[in-house]
């Protein structure tokens, strides 16, 4: 199985890269500056590969029960290190670190994805890890380009900064049940998804088409209804100094999506992070939900696997589908670390075969160890098998967002999800909201150009 596109590169005309493998690599990230005292608490050491090491979960609650199973085997079979495990939801994990760095507090191994290296990277808070995993032997078994794409977020030394464990991607999940007892359609186009979104709803009834997500985490999912519509294919336009999310058909993209609110979603959907928007989704009346790959098992659990199905995002008026990307996630080893060889081998143990495939099963995403992807498990889990059909088979034209900008997290979460709220409610024009987004990306990317010259 090969994952060709997912990744974080810009993939913007003026570096002319064409290839998808290429595109992975082919934008190199911050490079760090950082000098003195970093508060990262110093170098650390190797230690003698025994004792106690502690592990963040980047997270937690949702994926706490496999990692302590994964860790359970760890221990069983190496008897002389003990993992402290500390799971800390995703919403929460980017400030925790960040607090952790400051404060010189920081956890042995933890997980790292590409949304979030740049900064961390920056601060000079992680281990280079390439000469280890040349002589490890996961060396020439991992997914090569969720190594690249891992590489490109991480520095302008092109160091590896993070393992990877999973490559995850956006998913459309909908009721059979409901579908057919309505006598639609599967939502394979934007045209049905509105369609179905507005037929399926009986607020009377307590049953919606669709649930938005209006908390945590929206940004991302806005975007990726925005590009999937407009079928625009670069996030940034062909000078590579302007980003296209305010670009006018993005702007009549994002007006369709947000009237969707209350029209045809739940009212609860405006503070939903994904957390509550699957539970809720899995718990109700409700036709369709956007999310990735990672809450399939929940669906199973609460569904079973006869009502409903989880397929690509749909395809717009011309037959082709585009989605954002969606970052990989990785484990990476701390700087300041006084157990490092102790907290490697705990990094080798969860990326192996065996632990790869146990963690991407229970996650329901694409392994990065190259003997996980061959597993029956991957050919029965069907939206993880069309997920990398679709990424794979050249159907599916990946908008790379730009994690390597330090800024990224920040402009993406923080400062813009309390206005894509007031976007929801009408309080701010759809145009208002990308032009105010457009222009905070466009001066963190001078920045980056300048820093990079």
């Amino acid at each position: 199985m090969k994952i060709s596109i997912l990744g974080t590169s810009t993939g913007r005309g003026r570096r002319g890269r064409t290839s998808a493998a290429v595109a992975l690599g082919a934008v190199l990230a911050l490079t760090a500056t950082a000098c003195g005292d970093d508060g990262s608490g110093g170098a650390g050491a190797e230690g003698d590969g025994k004792g106690k090491i502690v592990f963040w979960d980047n997270n937690g609650g949702v994926r706490t029960d496999i990692w302590k199973e994964i860790i359970a085997d760890f221990e069983k079979a190496n008897p002389d290190i003990d993992v402290q495990y500390v799971g800390i939801a995703s919403t929460e994990y980017q400030s925790k670190v960040d607090t952790a760095i400051q404060g010189g507090s920081m956890p042995d191994v933890g997980g790292i994805s590409a949304s979030m290296l740049a900064g961390f990277a920056a601060q000079g808070a992680l281990e280079p890890l390439d000469e280890r995993l040349e002589g490890s032997p996961l060396n020439g078994k991992l997914n090569k380009d969720m190594i690249e794409s891992l590489r490109a977020a991480g520095g302008g030394d092109d160091q590896l900064y993070s393992v990877p464990t999973s490559a995850n991607n956006g998913v459309l999940y909908y009721r059979t049940d409901m579908f057919e007892k309505a006598g639609l359609e599967e939502p394979t186009t934007w045209d049905r998804f509105f369609e179905a979104a507005e037929k399926l709803t009986d607020k009377g009834s307590n049953r919606f088409g669709y649930t938005i997500r209006g908390g945590a985490g929206s940004i991302a999912q806005a975007l990726d209804a925005m590009y999937g519509q407009s079928g625009i294919t670069s996030f940034w336009d062909s000078t590579g100094k302007k980003t296209t999310v305010n670009d006018p058909r993005n702007v009549k993209a994002l007006e369709k999506y947000a009237a969707l609110f209350k029209k045809v979603t739940p009212a609860a959907d405006l503070n939903n992070d994904f957390t509550k928007m699957v539970a809720q989704w899995d718990s109700g009346e409700i036709g369709m939900l956007n999310h990735n790959l990672g809450s399939y098992q929940d669906h199973v659990k609460a569904l079973g696997e006869g009502k409903f199905r989880g397929i690509p995002q749909p395809v717009g008026t011309d037959g082709k589908r585009v989605q954002v990307s969606n970052p990989v996630d990785g484990i990476g080893l701390f700087k300041s670390s006084k157990n490092k060889e102790a907290a490697w081998k705990f990094i080798e143990f969860a990326a192996s075969a065996e632990s790869n495939s146990k963690f991407n099963e229970s996650a329901g995403q694409v392994p990065a160890h190259a003997d996980a992807a061959k597993d029956a498990w991957i050919a029965k889990a069907e939206p993880t098998k069309l997920a990398a059909d679709a990424l794979s088979d050249g159907s599916t034209t990946i908008v790379q967002l730009p994690y390597y900008l330090p800024d990224w997290n920040t402009v993406s979460k923080a400062d813009n999800e309390p206005n894509f709220q007031k976007v929801l409610l009408g309080d701010m024009s759809a145009k208002s909201f990308l032009d105010g987004l457009a222009e905070q990306l466009n001066e963190a990317q001078a920045e980056w150009d300048e820093q990079m010259s």
